[in-house]
């Protein structure tokens, strides 16, 4: 497949499952109308060229093809009389003053349906909004792909059983699943910012969708201090992304980055937000991560950064989120302010818990860089290698396993 069909199918895809979702009210028959859809594009777009409203052509061709995948299965009268799929005609329905303006967002808060488990409302999120494979879901669960699997089945069905799961939650439910929402827009950008399984480091089409959407959340609840928070972290991230990555398409550590770089606007509009999220009140998570991002972004070059202000803030968001990645960046702070020995000995309480983190792995490896231990760090960054990391990071990663070895032979 070219680089240009497979940008746009990841660009439609978001838009198109919600759309479809809520046109046949079935996950399974969405995602497969929209595969379909796919197939077709691969013959009829080189020939043809690609349409006026590639958006439109997907749905219409989608929409055909999952029609016809219910004549063939015969079901087509009854799906038709109880969701009142109109064939005729494409027009959307009388619109519902409680309707959520956004498909992909209405889509959001039915994968984060009660009757599912955090864990199967997040895979499920990220499965079918953010089109990541099982593969890659399973990667940043820390489990198999085949457990990953039957999970996001077992919920796809779980949703299905729901009588009136397809339908946009009342503005008492929204409220409920306003939490979780907020979690699956701020993990699909993390994945686009740090593709868990891909040649490249940024998929940059994830991160812009779930920005989309955090605004989207702010406009829906404006007096929810969170929401700003997170619009806010999102930006402040996002204003990064040309500095992340040179010209050669090397990965380029934070300290290393050309700050001039930075994306000033978005940086203007992120540092807004976090004071409207600091009027409105609420200590939550984003705000606190926002606040270690506010930081960063004010500080014109490393040496200027106020590591003791940003370890606070990790002290404060760990006893709000008290998990071992959340600790391990808390000690990845304390290195800078009490010293890589200090990093390490803390580190160590996190083995069992992180030992298929590859983070962990490159921390560690680094830290025992700075305290001479090359060859313990050679260990630590061929068990991050093992653990799947991007195409820029492991050029990076051997790079650095390289230097190790070269400073083994000056010992």
């Amino acid at each position: 497949m070219s680089d240009w069909l497979e940008a746009s199918f990841a660009h439609q895809r978001p838009r198109a499952i919600a759309a479809l979702t809520r046109y046949f009210r079935d996950v399974e028959t969405a995602e497969e109308a929209f595969s379909e859809a796919c197939i077709k594009a691969l013959t009829d777009w080189p020939k043809n060229g690609t349409p006026r409203d590639p958006f439109a052509w997907f749905l219409t061709t989608a929409r055909h093809a999952g029609l016809d995948k219910l004549r063939k299965a015969q079901r087509q009268t009854r799906l038709l009389a109880e969701n009142r799929i109109v064939m005729e005609s494409d027009a959307p329905p009388p619109p519902d003053p409680h309707e959520l303006r956004d498909d992909v967002l209405r889509l959001l808060f039915i994968c984060c349906h009660p009757a599912l488990e955090r864990q199967d409302q997040i895979a499920l999120a990220l499965r079918i909004v953010g089109g990541l494979t099982v593969p890659e879901i399973a990667r940043g669960f820390l489990v198999k792909p085949k457990a990953m699997e039957q999970r996001i089945t077992r919920a796809k069905k779980k949703i299905a059983a729901q009588p009136v799961a397809f339908e946009t939650p009342s503005p008492r439910e929204r409220g409920r699943r306003l939490g979780e929402v907020s979690l699956m827009i701020y993990l699909m950008f993390n994945e686009g910012w740090s593709t868990s399984d891909a040649p490249t480091q940024i998929r940059l089409t994830l991160c812009e969708e779930a920005i989309r959407l955090a605004r989207l959340m702010t406009e829906l609840f404006p007096g929810m201090g969170e929401q700003a928070a997170l619009l806010s972290l999102l930006l402040f991230q996002h204003a990064r992304r040309d500095a992340r990555i040179d010209a050669t398409g090397h990965l380029v550590a934070f300290e290393d980055q050309d700050r001039q770089l930075w994306d000033r606007a978005a940086t203007a509009e992120a540092t807004a937000f976090f004071y409207k999220a600091q009027r409105i009140g609420h200590q939550g998570p984003y705000r606190i991560q926002a606040a270690i991002a506010a930081e960063h972004a004010a500080a014109p070059t490393p040496a200027h950064t106020n590591w003791p202000v940003i370890e606070a803030h990790y002290a404060a968001l760990h006893v709000l989120q008290p998990t071992p990645v959340i600790r391990l960046n808390l000690i990845a702070v304390q290195a800078k302010t009490q010293g890589p020995e200090f990093a390490l000995r803390e580190m160590e309480t996190l083995k069992t818990d992180l030992q298929a983190y590859r983070w962990y792995h490159t921390m560690r490896a680094a830290l025992l860089t700075q305290t001479d231990r090359p060859e313990a760090a050679i260990d630590a960054y061929r068990a991050a290698l093992d653990l799947g990391p991007t195409g820029p990071e492991r050029t990076v990663i051997e790079e650095k396993i390289a230097t190790c070895r070269k400073n083994m032979e000056g010992l």
